[in-house]
């Protein structure tokens, strides 16, 4: 690294930069769960999902299932465990999950924004930040729309003719 000096004083600058040092090594260590339980409500399309977590071995129990048998998708099982990954809390607590209504998209989502607020509840210091920058506390308001009269679905009308 070259040394770079104030043209006025004459003084030697240190220089800074954003990347980690070669010699530096990044590790993340899985963060010791807290003996506290914790239990929310998500919403999603039509799905209610109503969640306790208790410090435990990380098994799920959805509606007396495990999540591989519940969410046999991979992309929703992987939804469902996001926000213990982004809180490297993996396998600190068992879930138990009561859902009802909707499809598996609108439960995995439900489940997931459930988890998320239980996780806030439990340590809201370490772990709102975190779970509200990855967007796992705002709850998807998006729903179907409603079919109006006249028409065949909400927007789809019979072909038009001129003659």
């Amino acid at each position: 690294m070259a040394k770079i000096e104030d043209t006025i004083t004459g003084e030697a600058l240190q220089n800074y930069s954003t990347e980690t040092p070669a010699g530096a090594v990044e590790t993340s260590t899985p963060r010791a769960p807290l003996t506290v339980s914790g239990a929310a409500v998500g919403r999603r399309k039509e799905a209610i999902a109503q969640v306790r977590l208790v410090p435990g071995s990380g098994s799920y129990a959805v509606n007396g299932r495990t999540l591989e048998d519940y969410f046999p998708n991979k992309l929703h099982q992987q939804l469902i465990n996001d926000p213990f990954k982004v809180l490297d809390l993996i396998g600190g607590y068992d879930v138990t999950a009561k859902i009802t209504g909707g499809g598996p998209s609108g439960q995995a989502g439900a489940l997931r924004l459930a988890i998320a607020r239980a996780l806030n509840e439990i340590d809201r210091e370490n772990n709102r930040a975190t779970l509200k920058k990855a967007g796992f506390l705002t709850r998807d308001a998006r729903v179907i729309e409603r079919k109006k009269a006249g028409l065949k679905k909400a927007r789809k009308a019979s072909q038009f003719s001129k003659r």
